[in-house]
């Protein structure tokens, strides 16, 4: 009952996380806590993640933004090393609180000014795909703060599903070996990971049926609520450490 309860969680993670374009990592990531250890969730998470963004690229190929994916890429893989490798010396709680400010700050304006956003230049994607990666790296999740900057260029839905699968995939690839090489993942555990290929697969695709359905001016106040919902759940964790 609790395998099945987990790799549920995992279907649902997918299902959000290809509709908002972001986030199934975020939400998936709190959920795997209640089932594994922390460093066992980080790594189980970033497979999952990988098949995830695979299965979207896949579905969303016609629509990547490959200006985007060098200037906003690049800086994203080079700090999520730096991230993974202070997995054991950061209080995670604490960055996941600071972040959870800024992204409910940034959403909370952008809804109640909906011409709000930051302003799409190169210096502002670079800055963006450094933090996104970094904490990607850190905490498991970079994609809500991806989401942020990536919103600031207006992309069509397709285009920022796709451009924002193909950077967090290759944040994946980077992260996971570091993992690896710190052991994170126990033997017993290698059974999930065909299963959570499977689970990935199966998300993304429901994911792109509901998306397809989704005016673009419903689609950006999605990915402003699932930002708003995913910076509380940062304050909270928070709260709850600093308690």
């Amino acid at each position: 009952m609790i395998e099945l309860l987990f790799f549920v969680s995992a279907f649902l993670a997918e299902v959000i996380g290809t509709i908002a374009g972001f986030g199934s990592s975020t939400i998936f990531l709190p959920l795997a806590l209640f089932f594994v250890d922390f460093q066992t969730a980080l790594i189980l998470v970033a497979f999952f993640h990988i098949f995830g963004n695979l299965s979207r690229m896949a579905f969303f190929r016609h629509g990547l933004d490959r200006r985007l994916l060098l200037i906003f890429g690049v800086p994203s893989v080079l700090l999520t090393i730096l991230g993974a490798l202070l997995v054991n010396y950061a209080p995670s709680d604490l960055l996941k609180m600071a972040l959870g400010i800024f992204l409910l700050i940034f959403a909370l304006v952008s809804i109640i000014k909906p011409n709000f956003k930051f302003n799409p230049s190169k210096r502002n994607a670079i800055i963006g795909g450094s933090l996104s990666g970094f904490l990607a790296g850190l905490i498991g999740t970079g994609g809500a703060i991806r989401g942020a900057f990536l919103a600031a260029f207006n992309l069509r839905k397709n285009v920022y599903i796709a451009t924002a699968a193909a950077i967090a995939l290759a944040v994946d690839v980077t992260r996971i070996p570091v993992y690896l090489g710190s052991s994170f993942l126990e033997p017993q555990f290698y059974s999930s990971i065909p299963l959570l290929f499977i689970i990935a697969i199966a998300g993304s695709y429901l994911g792109k049926k509901i998306v397809d359905k989704i005016p673009q001016t419903i689609f950006r106040k999605v990915v402003l609520v699932a930002i708003t919902l995913i910076g509380l759940k940062f304050i909270y964790d928070g709260v709850l450490y600093l308690i």
